[in-house]
């Protein structure tokens, strides 16, 4: 067996795997089986980073839709997922930066997996200390409590159900304080109903 570093600090068998197996999608190099396809040669079909012999069930745990969710407004805007407002730190370890935020729900919290990453900020919960979320089809943004043990506060009073956000409202959790600033609303909304052309606006 020969161990590689791949450079991120994880080791891996070579032997076993095209690329880091950590690191991203790599091809397993031993798991496919000969299949006879046209012509009597094999037909691999690689199958959520797996590579596998065409017509062989996929392995246990992975069903027909293997692949990443798609996001149904990402997929009408030609692939773009667009912002629709900000939260800015205006108190706490991260103050002055800014945080985008996208159609329907904002997970908040510390980890750098969620959508708005307080990464500085101790007292946030890793995940789901808070949820943002925009309607696109209502154009109304909300603050809801997430299932961590922090408690999320609205212009100083807790949050324990989904409540209905006003341009520059005031969202406290942990020591950061943060900033509403929607950017989508009676100004101005993107279209949901198909991908806009060149000349047309979302303007109302």
């Amino acid at each position: 067996m020969s161990m590689v570093s791949c450079g991120n600090g994880h080791f891996y068998n070579d032997e076993e795997h095209s690329s880091c197996p950590f690191c991203g999608v790599g091809l397993e190099l031993h798991a496919t089986r000969p299949l006879a396809g046209e012509g009597g040669s094999p037909r691999p079909v690689a199958e959520s980073g797996h590579t596998r012999a065409a017509g062989t069930p996929p392995p246990a745990g992975l069903g027909r839709d293997a692949g990443e969710t798609r996001h149904v407004w990402a997929g009408r805007m030609g692939g773009v997922d667009p912002v629709v407002g900000w939260l800015v730190c205006v108190a706490g370890p991260e103050r002055g930066r800014d945080y985008r935020l996208h159609t329907e729900r904002n997970f908040i919290g510390r980890s750098p997996t969620m959508d708005v990453a307080i990464t500085g900020d101790a007292t946030i919960s890793r995940e789901n200390h808070a949820i943002v979320s925009y309607n696109p089809k209502r154009h109304t943004f909300r603050l809801a409590p997430g299932d961590s043990r922090g408690l999320v506060y609205l212009n100083e009073e807790e949050v324990i159900a989904p409540v209905e956000l006003a341009p520059y409202d005031l969202i406290e959790l942990g020591e950061t304080k943060l900033l509403f600033v929607p950017f989508c609303g009676e100004r101005f909304v993107w279209p949901v109903d198909a991908p806009a052309s060149p000349d047309q606006h979302g303007t109302r």
